[in-house]
């Protein structure tokens, strides 16, 4: 989803089949890692303005939301739309500070859902994205079958519930709301094989260590990362249970 804007030309796919291998492994692995690094980051940030009031305080108060509170909320769409359209000129350190200011944004603003959810549920609801998540990533790693048609299908689809989504929040339909948070937890556990999929060719073909790799790796964090907080988003919505 984030590589629309890559430089194809920065590829060197010349190599034994091994060797290939061996690249795309480890350029997985560095996607996997600053994956995990992100959500650390992030759920360590939304237990820390959780569990206490007063910075809680800053974001939300008796009258409502702060004005720190709603550039919380509005301020990871701005990190994305950077780093995706930014790719070409920003340098690969510039991205992976980025990327972890986002993480933390992303805490902050995930810390509303403990106002909304019991801890218990929450937990759970983690444990089982985790999950899905793991088993979706090793069915897209290990498949053989292409699935950039599918994967064209779960984009199509993603780009239907956001306008249902907005359109929703004028109609305000519980039943719509249903609908539109089942098809997501489709849709991010479909975009999820097909992203691992894709991050596999395309550490097959980078060139391992270089700049246009180190940028490509943030990025193909920052793609498994959204796929993993929206799913656990969608699923909160099925097994939460409210406060």
């Amino acid at each position: 989803m984030m590589f629309s804007q890559r430089n194809e030309g920065i590829y060197d796919i010349s190599g034994s089949q091994a060797g290939t291998k061996a690249l795309s492994k480890t350029f997985l692995s560095s996607v996997f890692s600053w994956m995990f690094m992100g959500l650390l980051a992030t759920a360590g940030m939304a237990w820390i303005f959780a569990s206490n009031p007063a910075m809680m305080n800053l974001l939300i108060n008796e009258t409502g939301m702060t004005v720190l509170g709603w550039i919380v909320m509005l301020s990871p769409l701005g990190f994305v739309l950077l780093m995706s359209f930014g790719f070409q000129k920003l340098s690969s350190t510039s991205l992976m500070l980025l990327f972890i200011a986002y993480s933390v944004i992303m805490g902050m603003s995930l810390s509303f859902i403990f106002l909304a959810y019991n801890l218990g549920s929450i937990a759970t609801t983690f444990v089982i994205t985790a999950g899905m998540f793991g088993t979706m990533a090793l069915l897209g790693y290990t498949t053989k079958t292409d699935l950039t048609k599918f994967g064209s299908i779960m984009f199509m689809g993603l780009i239907g519930i956001i306008i249902a989504s907005f359109v929703n929040m004028l109609m305000h339909s519980s039943t719509m709301s249903y609908v539109i948070s089942f098809l997501g937890v489709l849709i991010f556990t479909g975009l999820t094989a097909y992203d691992v999929q894709k991050l596999k060719r395309i550490g097959a073909h980078v060139e391992s260590g270089s700049e246009s790799s180190r940028k490509l790796v943030v990025m193909g964090a920052l793609t498994l990362y959204l796929d993993f907080i929206n799913l656990f988003l969608f699923l909160l919505r099925f097994l939460g249970n409210r406060r």
